[in-house]
């Protein structure tokens, strides 16, 4: 499998699970991440300043029509949904919401499943609705890998449970597991 993208989504208890796995991303890791994390509309991007502190790879806001680049992370901006297109750019979008969310995980996760296929890791973690359960469906009916947080160390068990249920074939795991997974993808 060569590795293209990651695409991780989150909501409650979000932010601790992130900050057990983006600081752990080695400074070569190849292929970007992008991150979705429910986060109230008015809010600035608070998550990038926070991240771009513990993390070795650059942090930045997801901007339209901007080319995917290797080793980055990119969180989605507050009130606008995430998807990469097929050419491999970014779009943002301020549809309606989905999943009473935007950004929505599934948003991002299915344009991603379109644009990278098998090459595409789709992650879900801790979380308080079903957001990103049919997204992570589409990525393992792509051909991509599901990776989802085990239920019971999440703060927040609705979203993993969703995820689970939606794409049974998806690998649970604990968070600090998740980056040596991804890196063995990359070894393969």
């Amino acid at each position: 499998m060569t590795l293209q993208a990651v695409v991780i989504g989150t909501s409650a208890g979000g932010v601790q699970a992130l900050s057990q796995v983006l600081p752990r991303l080695p400074a070569d890791f190849p292929a970007p991440v992008l991150v979705v994390v429910h986060v109230p509309p008015r809010l600035s991007n608070s998550l990038v300043d926070l991240f771009a502190a513990k993390c070795r790879l650059p942090v930045k806001e997801a901007e339209d029509k901007e080319p995917l680049a290797p080793g980055t992370i990119y969180f989605a901006p507050p009130d606008y949904h995430v998807l990469v297109e097929a050419s491999g750019t970014i779009a943002l979008s301020s549809d309606e919401h989905v999943n009473h969310s935007r950004p929505a995980i599934d948003v991002l996760f299915e344009s991603a499943a379109d644009a990278f296929g098998p090459e595409l890791v789709g992650i879900v973690m801790t979380g308080a609705n079903s957001d990103g359960a049919q997204g992570l469906r589409a990525v393992c009916a792509a051909g991509g890998q599901g990776l989802v947080q085990i239920p019971a160390t999440a703060e927040v068990a609705t979203m993993p449970e969703a995820a689970l249920s939606a794409c049974p074939d998806a690998r649970t795991m604990a968070l600090e597991r998740i980056v040596p997974a991804l890196e063995a993808m990359i070894a393969r």
